[in-house]
């Protein structure tokens, strides 16, 4: 009998490679032979093959469609077209019986090359509203999931339905005291953990270390600070571990952690939900950004899953404030997150992808 393949895509940062990492297991306990497509440089390639290096990783040209004037609006639709012809290639020879997507720009020339060879095509949106890569390619898809119920008014209402989170099912087989052992603490103090996203955040990394002392002081820290941006001068402080990146070793640390300081992707934030994790989020602001993470951090604002600090309000001070406040309601935070809706299986999310599959 024939194998059946599906073709993943989505790249760019963490979060649009976060799903397709998590559904992998599920693909291969069901046979599928699994081709992922995504960029020459971008994140995804790392985290695919340093996480499956068995699995067929095609890198096509990709450009990005930019709210600001620059020179490269010329260049990329030349390089998206290009990618478009690397992925029709691609889909012709490997014949996939479905195409998932989750987002970023290199997924855009991909589902429009799914769409052009007959097959058919789903979409991931994550977010509150859906990304200017998403609202390009939803033409083009047979379906489009949502994590948020509040994205359905932005998505086309025939094919469109809110599957809710999914998460990883090894982010719940992480262990305490493995993530206590990495950090060479003996878990007698609450921990504290700092997420800045795949590139770091200067705000937070900024809020932390100027902090420091007065943090210490209450928290064991675990420092998730970005590649590159790990502070030499601070490697000898008792307590206080950082690490640019991290992959295998963060259910573990999650695990370990007390409370957490995020950004607000979707991804992240729902993994601290399912965990029942405090946290302290610090979106990007819309000078940054199209203001997603600002929707995202205020639906759990709301839900009282978390507490807010936007990026301009952070100062040492407010930042130290926020936090302590934050400490005092944790146990009335987590029993809110004992009633959220459990998170979807990466089975269930299979289930649905592949109930389109030709």
């Amino acid at each position: 009998m024939k194998k059946k393949t599906i073709v993943l895509t989505g790249g760019g940062t963490a979060g649009h490679v976060s799903l397709n990492q998590a559904i992998i297991p599920t693909l291969e306990k069901q046979s599928f032979e699994i081709h992922y497509i995504g960029s020459k440089d971008g994140i995804e390639l790392e985290l695919i093959r340093d996480a499956f290096p068995h699995i067929k990783y095609h890198a096509i040209s990709s450009g990005k469609l930019r709210r600001y004037a620059s020179v490269k609006n010329f260049t990329d639709p030349l390089r998206v077209a290009k990618g478009l012809l690397e992925a029709l290639l691609i889909i012709k020879k490997v014949k996939p019986s479905v195409i998932f997507s989750k987002g970023g720009f290199v997924s855009v020339p991909v589902v429009m090359a799914g769409k052009l060879s007959g097959i058919p095509v789903v979409i991931h949106e994550s977010d509150v509203t859906p990304g200017l890569a998403n609202k390009l390619a939803m033409p083009f898809a047979h379906h489009i999931f949502s994590v948020f119920p509040e994205t359905l008014k932005h998505l086309p209402s025939d094919k469109s339905s809110c599957s809710g989170s999914i998460i990883r099912s090894e982010l719940f087989e992480g262990r305490k005291v493995v993530g206590l052992r990495l950090c060479g603490y003996s878990g007698l103090k609450p921990v504290l953990l700092i997420m800045g996203g795949s590139q770091g955040s200067a705000v937070i990394n900024e809020a932390i270390r100027s902090n420091l002392t007065n943090l210490l002081k209450l928290y064991d820290i675990i420092h998730l600070c970005g590649k590159g941006k790990v502070d030499e001068t601070l490697q000898a402080v008792s307590g206080y571990k950082q690490f640019e990146y991290v992959t295998t070793e963060l259910p573990d640390l999650l695990h370990a952690s007390n409370v957490i300081v995020s950004r607000a992707g979707s991804n992240s934030i729902f993994e601290f939900l399912a965990l029942r994790k405090p946290m302290l989020l610090i979106p990007l602001s819309k000078l940054q950004s199209r203001g997603d993470q600002l929707l995202n951090a205020k639906i759990f604002e709301k839900q009282g899953w978390a507490s807010v600090l936007e990026e301009e309000e952070v100062t040492p001070t407010t930042f130290l404030t926020t936090l302590k406040d934050l400490s005092k309601r944790a146990d009335h935070m987590q029993l809110l997150m004992e009633n959220s809706e459990l998170p979807k299986t990466p089975d269930e999310m299979v289930r649905l992808i592949t109930s389109y599959a030709k």
